[in-house]
């Protein structure tokens, strides 16, 4: 349901962890082994979203960090879609 809105499937992917786990934070090779996704296409989607607003970054020692922005203006919306959209497919699952 969320690929409806969210075309980029990498941006999807990066969306949903960062909406589901609002603390978590890694680096772009982190996030790269986790969603089984390209290093290069995320981090070019983690700038696309920093510069947005939806993450923020931080330097530690030589590698840039992510994180979630949670004053991003509609970060609470896009969570309780996020975790709406889950819960939707987990139930098309199981009826199946």
């Amino acid at each position: 349901m969320l690929d409806t809105f969210i075309t980029s499937r990498v941006r999807r992917k990066i969306i949903v962890v960062y909406a589901k786990y609002p603390d978590f934070k890694t680096h772009v090779r982190g996030l790269a082994k986790l969603i089984k996704e390209d290093a290069g296409n995320i981090q070019r989607e983690l700038k696309r979203l920093e510069k947005i607003g939806f993450l923020m970054s931080e330097r530690q020692s030589n590698t840039k960090v992510y994180h979630t922005n949670k004053n991003f203006p509609i970060f609470k919306e896009l969570q309780s879609i996020v975790l709406k959209s889950q819960r939707a497919s987990q139930t098309r699952r199981q009826q199946l």
